[in-house]
């Protein structure tokens, strides 16, 4: 690892930090904390996907909605409006709306055939960002003189990495250039996950395999057609077996190439000096 003991991690002039963990378990919350010190930046893996390699087609897809109004259709005819998505690290909503859900059109739903490609177009878009992290670590640095780094990655960085393959190219160029931290959950943070998403349930990205049999077996099991799946009771279906199907890839992600912090422990991090803590107490001693 880039830090063999507390010591050197606690000594390092440059702190360099990789976090990775499901959506909702304080990755951002601590990187927003971290950058507000001003001496660590804060690179958003979904922010790099939604305004480097996806911004043209959630544009796009804005204006093709547009197009359908002859009122704006005109504006746009005629370079009279823009249309662009106001992406932020706190609002990455443009990407996830993008992304959608597939079923019934009626209720915002799309076509699989759609849906499908959109999470090809994430997976590429993901694995991109995830290798831009050295870039931007060299760039952080070398440009606005910042330090240390962490890296905000989404919950999806499991789906496009093998963590068994010690060649695997995304974990290799990531541990070779930071620390690699899973925030692991509880039971009952899984629970809790769950019933939030159960209230508001978001798009994800899956691995194409995973989706595939998932669908094959929603559509199986409630004898529905694609055009009458409830868009928003699948991917409620889904969520829980994307949870229990990702579990053991973080575990191997941070067996074989970092280190495990509690979502508890992380949860009571308010000051910088708190997270190197926290970080140092999970690193060897000598």
């Amino acid at each position: 690892m880039l830090y063999p003991t507390a010591a050197d991690w606690l000594n390092a002039p440059q702190k360099r930090v990789v976090l990775f963990a499901m959506s909702g378990l304080g990755k951002t919350h601590v990187s927003n904390l971290l950058r507000d010190s001003g001496q660590w930046f804060h690179y958003s893996i979904d922010y790099r996907i939604g305004t480097r390699y996806m911004g043209e087609y959630i544009a796009d897809n804005a204006k093709r909605e547009a197009m359908k109004v002859p009122f704006l259709r005109d504006l746009l005819m005629s370079d009279s409006i823009y249309i662009g998505s106001n992406i932020t690290f706190d609002n990455l909503t443009p990407v996830s709306t993008y992304l959608g859900k597939p079923g019934n059109p009626d209720k915002g739903g799309l076509p699989m055939e759609e849906y499908v490609r959109r999470q090809a177009q994430f997976d590429r878009a993901e694995r991109a960002a995830l290798l831009d992290t050295e870039y931007f670590i060299d760039r952080a640095q070398a440009l606005y003189g910042y330090p240390h780094f962490i890296c905000d990655t989404g919950g999806s960085i499991c789906e496009w990495v093998d963590p068994e393959d010690p060649r695997d190219p995304i974990l290799t160029a990531l541990s070779k250039v930071a620390l690699m931290v899973w925030i692991r959950g509880s039971d009952a943070h899984t629970a809790e996950l769950i019933r939030r998403f159960d209230r508001a349930p978001k798009p994800m990205a899956y691995r194409a395999d995973f989706l595939a049999s998932a669908w094959e077996r929603y559509l199986t099991e409630t004898g529905l057609t694609e055009a009458q799946v409830d868009p928003d009771a699948f991917i409620r279906w889904t969520y829980a077996q994307a949870l229990a199907h990702r579990q053991p890839l973080y575990q191997a992600m941070a067996d074989n190439w970092g280190v495990i912090v509690d979502a508890s422990d992380m949860a009571r991090v308010k000051t910088v000096q708190d997270f190197e803590s926290v970080i140092a107490n999970v690193l060897p001693k000598t």
